[in-house]
């Protein structure tokens, strides 16, 4: 999706709430510099600045802010809820018309629980 991030993920200890500051602490960093860098982007200097504005408003940044302070963890307690939550994320960019079948999405594992383990962008570990 284009402005929001779904992930299954797990953690040492269950300590999820330390890997996603991590996650998003190197992501932002790496995607602001991957703008940044690009000099054909012709909204380079729009979202930059939209990014450093963000980071102003909150007291808890240094600099830019890219992601959202908050997040929306669920825990997968059963085999049918987190079958039930997969399904639901693999069907968000269809809902939202960016593609009309999930496995077509290119920032999906669909492909990998459709079609065959690895075929998609990221190697990935199929529960």
């Amino acid at each position: 999706m284009s402005n929001h991030l779904h992930l299954v993920v797990s953690a040492v200890n269950n300590d999820t709430s330390d890997m996603l500051r991590d996650f998003k602490k190197f992501t932002s960093k790496q995607i602001i510099k991957a703008i940044a860098d690009n000099g054909g982007e012709s909204r380079k200097e729009w979202m930059l600045k939209i990014f450093a504005s963000a980071g102003t408003q909150n007291s808890r940044n240094a600099n830019d802010q890219f992601w959202r302070q908050d997040n929306h963890p669920v825990e997968l307690y059963s085999e049918h809820f987190t079958k039930q939550k997969i399904h639901y994320i693999y069907e968000n960019p269809v809902v939202a018309g960016i593609v009309d079948k999930a496995v077509a999405y290119l920032y999906s594992s669909a492909k990998d629980y459709y079609i065959g383990k690895n075929c998609g962008l990221l190697t990935i570990e199929l529960l």
